[in-house]
């Protein structure tokens, strides 16, 4: 596709996508970054893994963070977050996403919340990764779901129960992040935000950004491509799943895709559904 690299920058750069089909809600991942940086995206599910070499910088609620070796990465839901590689050769890691609902049925916990987004903790971190390649290659249901209870056991020590309560003003863009999830393909004006918070639209502005660390713009971007993630794991078409979620086109889709996930929208279909 015209303006469209088919490779990363770097040979070495890859990112690959796996969904279990017995198993809603869950996502493996596997990658190995060395000149591409992710921008502000959002998976609106825990994001769990460990690092196996080098070191990854990445932005998460309002500071930067480094994820060495042998170290845990412990991302809450619905958070954005940066990426790119600290080391000249990259960082290589594995990741498990997993729906806020499907980790409350299967550890029989509700609201897990994690206070650190990076632990370094080499023996876990290593099993950690071991058991990710595990599920990667489990084929039979039960032996990956077998797994898959092991592997956030690994995370329990970690988290904190119940989730941190959240005061008023919290609900307040809560309601502001609804409206946006279910405009997707609107033009959307600060006024209107504003007028749902409660408040002036420069108030609103900066009130947002010291909740969320961002601009209302790159929320409704990142909920945008987490939405075509969604669509292309269902099977839709790249081209309507552009109209569908306010993009302008096919291009556009694959550009803002690969910038925040590190893989085309046709290639991570594939793979999904594979």
């Amino acid at each position: 596709m015209q303006g469209v690299p088919a490779q990363f920058v770097d040979a070495f750069d890859a990112a690959e996508f796996r969904q279990p089909a017995h198993r809603r809600g869950i996502e493996l991942y596997r990658a190995h970054i060395v000149r591409h940086a992710f921008e502000p995206h959002t998976h609106e599910a825990y994001g769990l893994g460990a690092i196996e070499s080098g070191v990854e910088r990445f932005r998460y609620r309002g500071s930067d963070h480094l994820a060495p070796p042998d170290s845990l990465v412990l991302m809450n839901p619905d958070v954005l977050h940066t990426g790119r590689a600290e080391t000249e050769g990259g960082w290589r890691y594995r990741m498990i996403y997993v729906d806020p609902d499907v980790a409350d049925e299967i550890t029989g916990e509700a609201g897990w919340w994690f206070d650190q987004a990076v632990q370094h903790d080499p023996l876990r971190a290593r099993r950690i990764t071991a058991r990710l390649d595990g599920l990667w290659r489990a084929r039979e249901p039960l032996d990956f779901d077998s797994q898959l209870h092991a592997l956030l056991g690994e995370f329990r020590d970690h988290a904190r129960i119940p989730q941190r309560l959240r005061d008023e003003p919290t609900h307040r863009f809560d309601r502001v992040v609804d409206y946006l999830r279910a405009h997707l393909a609107e033009r959307i004006t600060l006024d209107e935000l504003a007028a749902i918070a409660g408040l002036s639209p420069f108030h609103f502005l900066r009130r947002f950004r010291a909740q969320y660390h961002v601009t209302p713009q790159q929320m409704l971007m990142a909920l945008r491509l987490y939405q075509a993630k969604r669509l292309l794991a269902a099977g839709a078409a790249p081209a309507g799943i552009a109209a569908d979620t306010g993009l302008s086109d096919q291009a556009h889709l694959t550009r803002a895709f690969a910038r925040r996930y590190g893989i085309t929208p046709a290639r991570y279909q594939k793979q999904v559904r594979g």
